[in-house]
């Protein structure tokens, strides 16, 4: 802090305000977050022209690129991919203030540490299981909300402001840029704070990966479902009420894609079923011999594969098959 009290003496900054200036870089070293004054400080930090920033800042949505994907469960999600510069902003931003902001432990979603397997054991021994899903994230979350989370950090208006600018895009989070997965975290605490207390007081389990939320326990009311997305609502989102499912009955239970299976989480048999065909047929008739008869010209068609018996070993590490088919596939890429 005297170094910083000695910068002031030195530009001539008077007392009242080199005071007030203490304060605030007292509150962020507190939390261990940068110093951020101005936006000729923030390019300086972030290595980038400061004419250039404020374009960024000014108009975000001139270095996005806009496309459509399909969705596994049917119609299109828009994604909104930052250029490379802007890019650079939020994983910035990603990796030295919001990655340092601590989360509600029912999180599972983009936290290292966590994942759909995490989420999925957090159940391993519910009978009752209860999945709901909030409508569209990402745009659901203004960037006043992001504004807020920034300054509830310490940072002054004008630096969330320009903070909140690089991270969102036509007025909500991206479906695409790298600081939305973490913003959306640290924005649902509370409601994760709420649904979690709510999941406590009627002995259930709760947690959320990004959208999808779930509960489980030994009971589950029907009406129950009604009751959280009357918290969701309240809290300023809204729940896809078509594609809430209330099982209480015994046998496979589904969780953001794994299998629960007398207490055992896998890897879903369609999956596996489809992956054993593809080494199949490469054992059969040869790498070579199988892409011609698929018609496959990927060129990456391998480690796609082998990225699927990674996860496949994620989940089930002592699974046989998934061990023998990645020495095969390890051992055809060496070729």
């Amino acid at each position: 802090m005297s170094e910083w009290q000695d910068y002031f003496l030195d530009r001539g900054v008077s007392h009242e305000l080199a005071v007030s200036y203490l304060a605030y870089i007292e509150t962020l070293e507190q939390k261990k977050q940068p110093i951020i004054f101005e936006l000729d400080h923030l390019s300086l930090l972030l290595g980038i022209n400061i004419e250039y920033l404020a374009k960024m800042i000014a108009s975000p949505s001139h270095f996005y690129r806009t496309f459509d994907i399909p969705k596994r469960s049917g119609g299109i999600r828009k994604i909104s991919a930052p250029y490379e510069s802007l890019l650079s902003c939020q994983r910035w931003i990603l990796k030295n203030i919001l990655n340092k902001i601590v989360l509600h432990p029912s999180a599972h979603g983009f936290i290292s540490g966590r994942s759909i397997k995490t989420n999925a054991e957090s159940h391993l021994l519910a009978t009752s299981l209860l999945k709901m899903d909030l409508r569209d994230f990402f745009p659901s979350i203004p960037q006043g909300w992001v504004i807020n989370i920034f300054e509830d950090i310490g940072y002054l208006p004008n630096v969330a402001f320009y903070l909140s600018s690089l991270c969102c895009y036509d007025g909500h989070l991206a479906q695409g840029a790298a600081t939305s997965p973490a913003l959306s975290n640290i924005v649902l605490r509370g409601l994760d704070n709420r649904l979690s207390r709510l999941a406590n007081k009627c002995s259930l389990v709760y947690t959320r990966y990004a959208d999808d939320i779930t509960f489980s326990g030994k009971d589950i009311h029907p009406s129950f479902s009604k009751l959280v997305e009357k918290i969701v609502l309240e809290y300023g989102l809204k729940v896809n009420s078509e594609k809430t499912r209330l099982k209480i009955t015994d046998g496979t239970k589904i969780i953001t894609g794994l299998s629960i299976v007398n207490q055992t989480i896998a890897v879903p048999r369609k999956f596996k079923r489809e992956l054993k065909n593809e080494i199949f047929f490469i054992k059969k008739f040869g790498l070579l011999s199988h892409l011609a008869n698929r018609k496959i010209r990927n060129p990456n068609y391998l480690n796609i594969l082998l990225g699927k018996v990674a996860f496949w070993l994620y989940i089930e590490p002592a699974d046989k098959n998934a061990q023998d088919a990645k020495k095969l596939i390890l051992r055809l890429m060496q070729i």
